[in-house]
């Protein structure tokens, strides 16, 4: 399973923050529209990702819900029928909740940095620092402590949850 560390804060705007998250990028941003279901589960969280007719993932993850840093687990799968899947999931576990957002994704180094305008609840920042292999999650806490920094991301911004959680 793939491994990254992960925190997310919420943001008033993102006119201060996208300079400097510019300045950091290693190019310019994508921006993603996503529709986020979320099924019943009792190992984690499943939601799927849908973010065009023909396109989608299924994602499996597990983490903790705190504040700061925190690694997370996950596993990605690939449809080409994202409705079809949908209707089959919510049949068989039921749906617990639906996330539609535009995302900007930016990369600097090997960290997403996300900047997320949620629908009926704001604006928010993530940062996921991908793992290789075993490597230490320190190492990953360390780099996202490191932009949050850079990016003026306060201890009373940063939330422990997910977005269906609000």
């Amino acid at each position: 399973m793939a491994r990254n560390v992960e925190i997310k804060a919420c943001v008033e705007s993102f006119d201060s923050i996208i300079p400097a998250v510019r300045a950091l990028a290693d190019k310019a941003p994508v921006e993603i529209i996503q529709d986020d279901t979320f099924f019943a589960c009792q190992n984690g969280r499943l939601k799927l990702r849908v973010t065009s007719a023909n396109e989608g993932q299924l994602i499996f993850y597990r983490r903790e819900n705190q504040k700061g840093p925190k690694e997370s687990f996950y596993l990605i799968s690939h449809t080409t029928s994202p409705d079809t899947l949908r209707d089959s999931l919510s049949l068989a576990y039921g749906q617990i909740g639906r996330v539609r957002k535009k995302r900007l994704l930016y990369l600097v180094g090997r960290t997403r940095v996300h900047l997320d305008k949620v629908e009926d609840l704001g604006n928010f920042l993530e940062l996921e620092v991908v793992l290789d292999g075993d490597e230490d999650v320190e190492i990953g806490k360390e780099i996202a402590q490191d932009l949050m920094q850079k990016l003026a991301i306060l201890p009373e911004q940063l939330i422990d949850g997910a977005y269906i959680d609000f």
